[in-house]
C-alpha cells in the first residue's frame, strides 16, 4: 500500500501547475476516481491496483508505469503515453485512448471492452487473451503484436495495421476488417483464429497463416491472399469473390458453398479441398493442384478444369471421378 493518500496527491496537483509531477512515486492501492491528472509526469510511478475510473489523464506520461490490476473504467488516457507500461490484468473498459502510445506495453488479460482505441500506436503490445470485445481500433498500429487468444469479437479494425501480428487462436467473430481503408493483415499469424462471419473485404492477409482457421461466412471479396496458409481452414459458405489467391495453400480446406466468382487460383494449393457446391465461374484455375479435391456440385466449367495442373482423383461436378 502506497504511503501517500488521496489527500496528498490532491494537494500535490494544486502546487503543481499544469503539469503535475508524480514521476516514480507508490500510488498503489490509491482511489484516485475523477480526478484531473491531463499531463501529469507518472513515469515509473507504481501505481497497480489502484481505482483511476473516470480519471483524466489527457496526454499524462505513464511510460514503464506499472499498472497492474489497476482499475482505469472509462478513464481519458488521449494521446498518453503508456509505452512499456505494465497493464497486465488492468481493467481499462470503455477508456478512451484515442492516439495513445502503447508500443511494447504488456496489456496480458487485460479488459478493454468498447475502449476507444482510434489510432493509437500499440505495436510490439502484448496483448495475450486480453479481452477487446467491441473495442474501436479504427486506423490503429497493431503490428507485431502478441494477440494469442484474445477476444476482437465486434471489433472494428478498418484501416488497422495488424501485419506481422500473432493472433494464434484470437475470437474474431463479427469483427469489422473492410470498409474504405482496408485492413493489413500480411504475414499476421491467425492459426486456429475465429473469424466466423467477419467483414474482411479487401483486406491485405498476403502470406498470413490461418491453418485450422474458422472463417465460415466470412466476407473477403477482394482480398489479397496470395500466398496465405489456409490449411484445414473453414471458409464454408464465405464470399470470396474476386480475390487473389495465387500460390496459396488449401490443402484440406472447407471452401464447400464459397462464392469464388472470378477469384485468382492461380497455382494455388488445393489438394483434397472441399469445393462441393462452390461458386467458381470465372475463375482462374492456371496450374493449381486439385487433387483429390471434391467438386461435387460446383459451378465450373470443362475449360476451366483443363488449366489444372492435376485433377487426379478429383471427383468432378457431376459426381464422376476425374480420369
Amino acid at each position: 500500500m502506497a504511503e501517500m493518500t488521496r489527500k496528498d496527491v490532491v494537494m500535490a496537483l494544486i502546487g503543481a501547475g499544469d503539469s503535475p509531477r508524480l514521476r516514480g512515486l507508490d500510488l498503489s492501492g490509491l482511489d484516485l476516481t475523477g480526478l484531473d491528472l491531463g499531463g501529469a509526469n507518472l513515469r515509473k510511478a507504481d501505481l497497480r491496483g489502484a481505482d483511476l475510473s473516470d480519471v483524466c489523464l489527457v496526454g499524462a506520461h505513464l511510460n514503464r508505469a506499472v499498472l497492474i490490476e489497476t482499475t482505469l473504467l472509462e478513464a481519458d488516457l488521449a494521446d498518453a503515453d503508456l509505452s512499456r507500461a505494465d497493464l497486465t490484468g488492468a481493467d481499462l473498459s470503455r477508456a478512451i485512448l484515442r492516439g495513445a502510445l502503447l508500443c511494447k506495453a504488456t496489456l496480458r488479460d487485460a479488459i478493454l471492452n468498447e475502449a476507444d482505441l482510434l489510432e493509437a500506436n500499440l505495436e510490439k503490445a502484448d496483448l495475450a487473451h486480453a479481452l477487446l470485445s467491441g473495442a474501436a481500433l479504427w486506423r490503429a498500429s497493431v503490428n507485431a503484436a502478441i494477440l494469442v487468444g484474445a477476444d476482437l469479437s465486434g471489433a472494428n479494425l478498418i484501416g488497422a495495421d495488424l501485419s506481422g501480428a500473432d493472433l494464434s487462436g484470437a475470437n474474431l467473430l463479427g469483427a469489422n476488417l473492410g470498409g474504405l481503408r482496408k485492413a493489413d493483415l500480411s504475414g499476421a499469424a491467425l492459426g486456429g483464429a475465429n473469424l466466423h462471419g467477419a467483414n474482411l473485404i479487401g483486406a491485405n492477409l498476403r502470406e498470413a497463416t490461418l491453418g485450422e482457421a474458422n472463417l465460415s461466412r466470412a466476407i473477403l471479396q477482394g482480398s489479397d491472399m496470395r500466398r496465405a496458409d489456409l490449411t484445414d481452414a473453414d471458409l464454408s459458405w464465405s464470399i470470396l469473390q474476386g480475390v487473389d489467391l495465387r500460390r496459396a495453400s488449401l490443402e484440406r480446406a472447407n471452401l464447400s458453398g464459397v462464392d469464388l466468382i472470378e477469384a485468382n487460383l492461380g497455382e494455388a494449393y488445393l489438394r483434397e479441398t472441399d469445393l462441393r457446391e462452390a461458386n467458381l465461374r470465372g475463375a482462374d484455375l492456371w496450374m493449381a493442384n486439385l487433387e483429390r479435391a471434391n467438386l461435387e456440385g460446383a459451378v465450373v466449367t470443362a475449360k476451366q478444369l483443363e488449366q489444372a495442373r492435376s485433377l487426379d482423383g478429383a471427383r468432378l461436378p457431376d459426381g464422376t471421378l476425374a480420369s
